[in-house]
């Protein structure tokens, strides 16, 4: 239970409140002078001690250069730098930064002056002096976009008093519930709840619930809850599935005009086992003058999806598929991403296409692009396909055997230009009815995936060059990925030194066959996945753009994502651009697609955000029956409030609390990646294999607690 605040605490809290103040009115007030009597009245202070206070509070900003005394006794604010826009980012403390490009550091606010703005907000604020060495401060003026309107969290209902505790990290105020609000919502339950109004002068927002999620620890309850704290859908509107209806499932005469056929070519799909739609397929047959003729067959989606309709703005707002642990919230409706659009066996559909004639030696001879229909002979799991290709034997073992060596050279050939060699291990879990994990599995990748890579990022490299290299200066959709921050990178290659690896990052051009070498070296060790992983963060991102500066990563001058259209929106942007510069036509502007490419871009990192709470949660919910178990695991991330630790087997990651070290006082060293006894000089380091027993998994705030074994 919170103790009352002492006599002490409530004179710091009302020093600090009159200081905001004060900076409140002066700012409000630029190019005024006050005395102190005047400040006095418009802050309502009328008991010495407090007038007291306001004349040391005047003295100590005027010191500290926030303020100036224009003549004795009297004061206004020095100039400000004017103002500037930038996105919260909110602490659980109530006060927050603003990250800004228009200035090197963030700007501090305090909770007072954030006016309700709250995390990912994008505002406006006004800067106060800056004092000599102080890192910039500020006060947000107003609010351009709010980053979110729902929150989810639990109800706790006292005393008639209802509240929405929200889940999130970084939403510091609770929601206040008036009991009309409550929607049927229950103590305890899991909800979401929209803020209807917030006084500047009130503590807590007014909300009301919007959905009632249903019991914490339920796995339909917990799910829904992760996709609403992302704000994502997990079904269409009764209107969208009407639209998709509304779309015949019957291939007419009028459909196959000006397409290619290639129902009578061997042709099939290689997907994950557990995989419901297929929007990729591959042809090969030989040719008379003994090359090769491949086909990268996808699902045309955009001839069915009409733009300005239903569908159309559904999968523009979705942007994306999103991929749990358990589902997938497709883009489009089943009707079309499990049944219309899924290049499924023994069917004809219509697709776009990527053909290539190619000789022994995976060269390309010819090209193109366009409309297709084909008819697909087999579905191959991965691991189907693998056993043919590992035994040269069964069904398209021919088809398999000679794509797989073509694959194999486009590979090599990739890999000596500099492609970076990253094959990051899936998490997989077997669940129960009820949505249990009985266990942890990693996705094995073999030639069979890379097979299907190969011909996949060829087709997308050669469409990106086609539209930017052949047509030249047309508005396109481009998958960009720019060079390594090279403070971020200098310190990766600082970290890796004390495994004994050293890696050369002098020269940007030869980074990529550097980094495949160390690699190479890593693979099979403990040390693996941790420094993949820290590979991986000191690398710029991935992102959609209209403006082309190639994909670093892959070392392609041009590429783009045409091959999924039925998970990806932009793969569908890019069907349109092709179509429309195939057929002689104007697509229009480029920034509309650039508006496009950034909310593809954003929507794509909030999935990635939802599929990794998922996968926490799932682990947690794993170890929750291993409470008092030992496991041996990798020092994953050291901080200041503690140590991350990833057990070998699972990957399940927890903390070891630095509060719960009470052998020695423990301090954090950012630059060696350590904390560190300060009476014994016991070191913990990132990377360090440790004993760990597991103490406590909290699933409603989806984190594991260890402590050493």
């Amino acid at each position: 239970m919170a103790k009352g605040k002492s006599r002490g605490q409530k004179r710091v809290q009302q020093i600090i409140e009159i200081e905001e103040n004060v900076k409140g009115i002066l700012n409000n007030n630029a190019g005024k002078s006050f005395n102190y009597k005047q400040i006095a009245k418009l802050l309502n202070i009328n008991d010495e001690e407090k007038r007291r206070e306001l004349l040391k509070i005047l003295d100590k900003l005027a010191s500290q250069g926030i303020v100036k005394e224009t003549r004795r006794g009297r004061y206004m604010v020095r100039e400000g730098k004017g103002y500037v826009t930038g996105t919260v980012e909110l602490t659980r403390m109530g006060y927050g930064f603003v990250v800004t490009e228009e200035l090197d550091d963030d700007i501090f606010v305090t909770g007072r002056n954030l006016h309700t703005a709250l995390h990912g907000d994008r505002v406006k604020v006004w800067l106060y002096a800056r004092r000599k060495g102080a890192r910039p401060e500020g006060e947000v003026v107003s609010i351009i976009e709010r980053a979110r309107s729902t929150f989810v969290g639990t109800i706790e209902i006292v005393s008639n008093l209802a509240f929405l505790i929200p889940d999130s990290k970084n939403m510091p105020f609770d929601l206040f519930i008036p009991g009309s609000k409550l929607n049927g919502a229950k103590q305890g339950q899991k909800a979401v709840a929209r803020i209807v109004e917030w006084d500047n002068r009130a503590k807590n927002p007014v909300g009301e619930i919007v959905e009632v999620l249903g019991y914490p620890g339920d796995h339909e309850t917990e799910i829904h809850a992760i996709l609403s704290e992302f704000e994502l859908p997990y079904s269409f509107s009764p209107e969208v599935e009407k639209d998709a209806e509304k779309i015949s499932d019957i291939i007419t005469g009028e459909d196959l005009k000006g397409r290619r056929d290639f129902r009578d070519v061997p042709t099939f799909t290689i997907d994950p086992a557990d995989a419901r739609d297929f929007d990729d397929a591959i042809s090969l047959r030989k040719l008379s003058n003994g090359n090769w003729e491949i086909g990268v067959h996808i699902a045309d989606v955009t001839y069915y999806v009409k733009p300005n309709s239903l569908l159309e703005k559904e999968a523009k707002q979705r942007a994306t598929s999103v991929y749990l642990v358990d589902r997938v919230v497709p883009m489009l409706p089943e009707r079309l991403s499990n049944h219309i659009c899924s290049l499924n066996p023994g069917e004809d559909k219509l697709t776009y296409s990527a053909v290539f004639e190619m000789n022994d030696n995976a060269e390309i001879v010819s090209e193109w692009f366009g409309r297709t229909v084909i008819n697909s002979d087999r579905r191959f799991s991965y691991s189907e396909a693998q056993k043919i290709i590992d035994s040269g034997e069964g069904d398209m073992s021919e088809q398999l055997s000679v794509l797989n060596r073509l694959a194999q050279l486009l590979r090599e050939r990739r890999f000596a230009a500099g492609s970076f060699f990253f094959e990051r291990v899936e998490i997989q879990f077997d669940l129960d009815e009820k949505g249990k994990p009985l266990a942890i599995r990693f996705r094995e990748m073999g030639t069979a995936n890379q097979l299907i890579e190969e011909f996949m990022l060829l087709a997308n490299k050669r469409v990106a060059e086609f539209v930017g290299k052949t047509l030249k200066g047309k508005t396109f959709v481009y998958r960009i990925h720019d060079k390594p921050d090279p403070e971020k990178f200098d310190s990766f290659v600082h970290f890796i030194k004390r495994f004994g690896y050293s890696l050369d990052n002098s020269n940007i051009r030869s980074l990529p066959k550097a980094m495949n070498r160390l690699l190479t070296q890593v693979e099979g060790t403990n040390e693996q996945n941790l420094i993949e992983t820290l590979a991986i963060r000191a690398m710029a991102k991935a992102v959609y753009s209209t403006d082309n500066i190639g994909h670093y990563g892959l070392s392609f001058r041009y590429y783009t994502h045409f091959t999924s259209p039925i998970r990806r929106y932009p793969d569908m942007m890019v069907h349109r651009l092709l179509t429309a510069y195939l057929n002689k036509e104007n697509p229009g502007g480029k920034e509309k697609y650039e508006k496009l490419c950034e909310h593809s871009s954003k929507m794509e990192r909030v999935a990635m955000e939802a599929e990794r709470a998922s996968i926490k949660y799932k682990q947690v919910e794993f170890m929750a029956d291993k409470i008092g178990k030992v496991f041996e695991g990798v020092i994953s991330g050291v901080t200041e409030w503690g140590i991350y630790v990833e057990i070998i087997e699972n990957q399940c990651e927890g903390m070891i609390h630095i509060r719960d070290l009470d052998d020695d006082y423990y301090e954090y060293d950012e630059s060696n990646y350590c904390i560190r006894g300060r009476y014994s000089g016991r070191e913990y380091r990132l990377g360090d294999r440790v004993k760990v027993e597991v103490v406590k998994a909290d699933l409603e705030k989806k984190q594991l607690d260890y402590r050493f074994a």
